[in-house]
């Protein structure tokens, strides 16, 4: 992993870059989720666990991730992660306390990013970030997670 420089804009450009190139020629989401989280988890300041839940048909299932251990299996009616994935929408949410229903698998998140992953209009799970600092993720976040969950679901095989 290079480090980051630069404005968040361009930090998040070559977060882009080295994903792509980690994730080229592989086609394995077990592989492609633990390495992406690995990269997130190192790269970016101020997080406390980065990683994948994905969808089994019923509920979302703890995948790859860095940080403390995670709730196993999130309701998609339940938290930011059900949440993301009932509505299709990222979750940018500032102050995880004050959003109904959040389940606190780690009690120092205080802010959280989830991302939805889908391919074909078909759920395949989200790509969950959360921070020990309230109001860590901002819009430009947003879009650079969003820039590197599409190149996850791309690197995946047809079937999956």
């Amino acid at each position: 992993m290079i480090p980051l420089t630069g404005a968040k804009p361009e930090q998040y450009a070559q977060l882009v870059e080295q994903a792509r190139a980690l994730l080229a020629g592989e086609h394995d989401r077990i592989a492609n989720a633990a390495n992406l989280s690995a990269l997130v988890y190192h790269a970016l300041p101020d997080l406390n666990w980065v990683g994948f839940y994905f969808y089994d048909g019923r509920e979302l299932v703890v995948g790859p991730f860095q940080g403390q251990p995670a709730c196993v299996r999130i309701p998609l009616d339940k938290g930011v992660c059900g949440a993301a994935a009932r509505s299709g929408e990222t979750q940018r949410v500032a102050d995880v306390d004050e959003f109904p229903g959040h389940i606190a698998c780690d009690a120092a998140s205080r802010s959280e990013l989830v991302v939805p992953l889908s391919r074909n209009g078909r759920l395949i799970g989200v790509f969950d970030l959360d921070s020990p600092v309230p109001g860590r993720f901002d819009v430009l976040d947003q879009e650079g997670l969003e820039a590197l969950a599409a190149l996850f679901v791309d690197s995946l095989d047809a079937v999956e």
